[in-house]
């Protein structure tokens, strides 16, 4: 594999995370978030068919009601035939008129049907899961760097999180540029992406360690990081590219009820690999060294004095 510097480019690389978290920034204070029933409130349709239905059957209905990504789930299925007579629909707030119009497709379209339930859910739910999910991800952080300051040194535990904060960040951009529906398989997908991306830099900053036990005074240190990179590419790049080609495949053949999920864990790897391989790296290096500077500077100024 033809090298190229990584560490000596770091400006660059750093630079294009800046521009395009600008871009994701302006968009989500311009145009803001898809956010699903499970954050916004809903309503809840619970029917009974006559005969069994599909999900892809009730689906179909619901886009020409334009509530195509309603969340649709069936009641004891056939293992086989994936069909039910019991159907629960999860969808945006909707009107009396909008509901009638609804059943009455259904009924025309798939049989006779009888609504068991019917019923709007507020948004507190939604705000309490918002909470819960800002706490398991922050909780997550601090833990990792407990652990990684353990195992190795505050300054690597740092340079981490920063890498993750950013992953998190280039993924809800994404979702904000391309107004997907932020629902709770979005939370999952995130912690996902934080352990996996965690993960990768780790490896990196464990061969940056083993270097640094037979590191020569001749040896820069962005050579030491820069060699370290290298020898963790290729495990890097082989772990991503088969991790992203089983998601692509859910992604397009998944079905639309974990197409968000996909989707989200599509950006937050890719965003992994970029800042585990071109930025955690050299930020580590530039906070040892302004560590070193710092500590320098101390020195000179007790010699003085």
């Amino acid at each position: 594999m033809k090298r190229f510097a990584i560490v000596k480019n770091a400006k660059i690389f750093f630079s294009i995370s800046i521009i395009f978290l600008l871009i994701g920034f302006g968009s989500m204070l311009t145009r803001g978030f898809n956010l699903g029933i499970d954050f916004t409130g809903g309503s809840i349709l619970d029917l009974k068919f006559d005969k069994p239905v599909t999900v892809a059957q009730v689906r179909d209905v619901l886009k020409d009601h334009k509530l195509g990504n309603s969340v649709i789930q069936l009641g004891a299925a056939d293992a086989v035939t994936q069909e039910s007579k019991s159907v629960l629909i999860r969808t945006t707030v909707i009107t009396d008129e909008t509901r009638r119009e609804v059943m009455n497709d259904m009924n025309a379209k798939l049989g006779n049907s009888q609504a068991l339930r019917v019923e709007n859910v507020g948004a507190t739910v939604g705000s309490e899961l918002v909470k819960q999910a800002a706490l398991a991800v922050v909780l997550s952080w601090i833990l990792m760097i407990i652990y990684i300051t353990f195992r190795f040194e505050f300054k690597f535990a740092i340079s981490a999180i920063i890498a993750l904060i950013i992953d998190v960040t280039v993924t809800l951009c994404w979702f904000s540029i391309v107004q997907y529906e932020i629902d709770s398989t979005f939370v999952a997908a995130i912690l996902t992406v934080v352990g996996y991306s965690v993960n990768s830099t780790i490896v990196i900053f464990d061969r940056i360690r083993e270097n640094l036990k037979t590191h020569r005074r001749s040896e820069s240190m962005s050579d030491l990081v820069e060699e370290s990179i290298w020898q963790c590419m290729t495990r890097s790049l082989f772990t991503s590219l088969t991790t992203l080609f089983s998601v692509v495949a859910i992604f397009f053949y998944g079905g639309e009820t974990i197409h968000n999920f996909s989707f989200a864990m599509l950006i937050g790897i890719s965003s992994g690999f970029y800042t585990s391989t071109f930025l955690a790296g050299p930020l580590w290096m530039f906070l040892k060294n302004s560590s070193k500077h710092a500590s320098q500077k101390v020195v000179s100024k007790t010699k003085v004095v």
